[in-house]
C-alpha cells in the first residue's frame, strides 16, 4: 500500500510513518507542505491514500484539500490535524474527503483507519464526531476573519511574526499587519495583551 504524507512539522511526520511502515506491504513518501505534495503525485506512482496536515503551509483551509482531491482523481484523500475541531472535520468529509484522523490517534487505530480508507471506506473516530463542542462560539470570534483567527491562535502559542507566517503561509509584513489589526479590534495593548484576552474569552 503507498501512502503520502503531507505534514510540516517533521516529528509528527517521521513518527507517523515509522508507525505505518512497521505494516508489512506498507510504502511512505513524505511531504511537508502543499506544493511539495503536489510534486510528489506528479513524480511517483498513483497513491493509494493521501493524508494532508489540515494547517501546513499552502493549504489555507480546506481549499488545499480541495485542490489536492482534484489531482487525485479517484484516489482518497484524508485529513489529519491536532487542532481542527469537529466542524472542520464534518466539512471536510460533505467534500468528499476519504476521512479525519485526530493526531492524537493511537497507532494501532491510525493503521486500521489508513487500511480502511484505502479501501475506499470513509473514516472518521466515532468519540471525536460525536463529542460536544468544549467551547461555544464567543461574540468576539465573529468580529475577526478567519486568518485573524489563524494569527491569533499563534499569538496564543507564543509564536513570533515569522514563525506564524510560516505556520500559515503568509509574508511576515502581512502577519505584522494582522497583529495590528487584532490589537485594535480587540483593545488590547500589544500582542501579548491579545493573546491573554483570547485566552480569558476562551476563543483557543
Amino acid at each position: 500500500m503507498r501512502i503520502l504524507l503531507a505534514d510540516d512539522h517533521d516529528l509528527v511526520r517521521e513518527t507517523l510513518s515509522a508507525y505505518l511502515e512497521k505494516e508489512d506491504g506498507f510504502t511512505v513518501a513524505q511531504a511537508n507542505d502543499l506544493a511539495q505534495t503536489k510534486r510528489a503525485m506528479e513524480t511517483h506512482e498513483p497513491f493509494d491514500l493521501i493524508l494532508l496536515d489540515y494547517e501546513m503551509p499552502g493549504m489555507n483551509g480546506l481549499d488545499g484539500l480541495l485542490s489536492i482531491m482534484k489531482t487525485a482523481g479517484r484516489k482518497p484523500v484524508a485529513l489529519i490535524s491536532g487542532t481542527a475541531n469537529k466542524s472542520i472535520a464534518e466539512k471536510a468529509l460533505e467534500l468528499g474527503a476519504a476521512g479525519f484522523l485526530p493526531k492524537s490517534m493511537a497507532a494501532s487505530s491510525l493503521i486500521n483507519a489508513v487500511k480502511f480508507m484505502a479501501m475506499g471506506e470513509k473514516y472518521a473516530p466515532l468519540d471525536f464526531m460525536t463529542s460536544e463542542d468544549e467551547v461555544p462560539d464567543h461574540p468576539l470570534r465573529q468580529q475577526l476573519s478567519e486568518r485573524e483567527l489563524q494569527v491569533l491562535s499563534g499569538l496564543c502559542q507564543g509564536l513570533a511574526n515569522k514563525e506564524i507566517a510560516r505556520e500559515i503561509d503568509l509574508k511576515e509584513v502581512t502577519v505584522k499587519l494582522h497583529v495590528k489589526t487584532l490589537c485594535r479590534k480587540l483593545d488590547a495593548k500589544n500582542r501579548t495583551h491579545a493573546a491573554m484576552i483570547a485566552k480569558d474569552a476562551g476563543l483557543f
